[in-house]
């Protein structure tokens, strides 16, 4: 009995990780637009519904509804399979998040993480980076020298800041002795002064630099440039396909969020009057809001521009501070 409660929580809690970051995902579409309309001095969607808020239905119904385009010449299978993989990716790297603090809920205690292991944050980076596969897989099966090209320039991108985010989280791991990540958020209990972002302030900047870079958004969007005429990897893509590439970006965009926050940021741990659920949430929308802002902001960097900073500033500082941190320990 007790292993079957056990398998009925987790199945319980993947749906409602899944329903509720889908939501979030699609919602976070509305809330760029918005957001980069106020900025830019405009409306945004405001014909659907009140100040536009059912644009998320007319996008949604127009993206189900919408021919499916395979093209005659493109490797089928494959090409039908890549989209799916973006999702997948992120929504499984969420099994070892802890979303929020442990709550009793009509006298049972639920701990809000799919699967506790004591490697969390390899699994998370491990998981997410099989997203990868997805525009690699896409733009090679289409056919086509533009998404080849598009494909081509996203495992360069992927690839390369992957490094500078396994580098730059070493030195903090270096100190909290375990990759769990619930261990990494108990090592921040003492409130806001034992935050790791003051003790490696370098490593949350190389982390939150390389998270913009994997997760696809300005300033390092060139795996799908929307300012150029062919979208990259996706220039074949129609309706729904075309959309859960987006569904995966908006995805790793929250799941980038819960680790800055509890790898940094103190985790769900409460803040002076503030309770550790609200706390967390606080920084995610925060770190969301960021995303967009950034993207409002700043300009695009050339593909040159991009290697250049990761492979001759980025990825020394990492070994940097990884060498400043050991000899601090010892």
């Amino acid at each position: 009995m007790g292993e079957m409660a056990i398998v009925i929580e987790t199945v319980i809690k993947a749906i409602t990780v899944l329903a509720v970051v889908a939501g979030m995902a699609a919602f976070a579409t509305y809330i760029e637009r918005k957001v980069l309309a106020f900025m830019q001095r405009r409306l945004g969607p405001m014909h659907v519904g009140p100040h536009g808020i059912l644009q998320l239905a007319a996008d949604g119904i127009k993206l189900f509804t919408k021919e499916d385009i395979v093209p005659q010449n493109s490797i089928k299978p494959i090409f039908k399979i890549a989209p799916v993989i973006a999702p997948a990716s992120a929504f499984t790297a969420m099994a070892a998040v802890p979303f929020f603090p442990e709550f009793t809920l009509f006298g049972y205690t639920v701990h809000p993480i799919i699967a506790d292991i004591n490697v969390g944050i390899l699994f998370v980076m491990g998981v997410a980076s099989v997203g990868m596969y997805a525009p690699l897989l896409a733009g090679m099966s289409s056919v086509n020298k533009w998404a080849l090209l598009g494909a081509a320039r996203t495992v360069i991108q992927l690839l390369s800041f992957e490094v500078v985010t396994g580098l730059s989280i070493l030195a903090p791991l270096m100190m909290i002795g375990s990759l769990s990540l619930i261990d990494i958020n108990d090592y921040q209990m003492g409130g806001v002064g034992s935050w790791l972002a003051w003790k490696q302030p370098l490593a949350f900047v190389l982390f939150m630099i390389a998270g913009f870079a994997e997760t696809n958004r300005t300033p390092f969007d060139l795996i799908e440039v929307e300012s150029e005429v062919v979208s990259g990897y996706a220039t074949d893509y129609s309706g729904m396909r075309w959309g859960l590439f987006f569904v995966g970006e908006y995805a790793n965009m929250i799941t980038v969020s819960f680790l800055v926050s509890i790898i940094f940021l103190g985790g769900y741990n409460p803040i002076w009057f503030i309770p550790g659920g609200l706390a967390i949430l606080l920084k995610i929308s925060f770190f969301i809001f960021l995303f967009l802002w950034v993207r409002a902001a700043w300009p695009h960097v050339r593909p040159d521009q991009l290697m250049w900073l990761c492979w001759k500033v980025l990825m020394p500082l990492a070994l940097l501070n990884i060498l400043l941190t050991g000899i601090v320990l010892i």
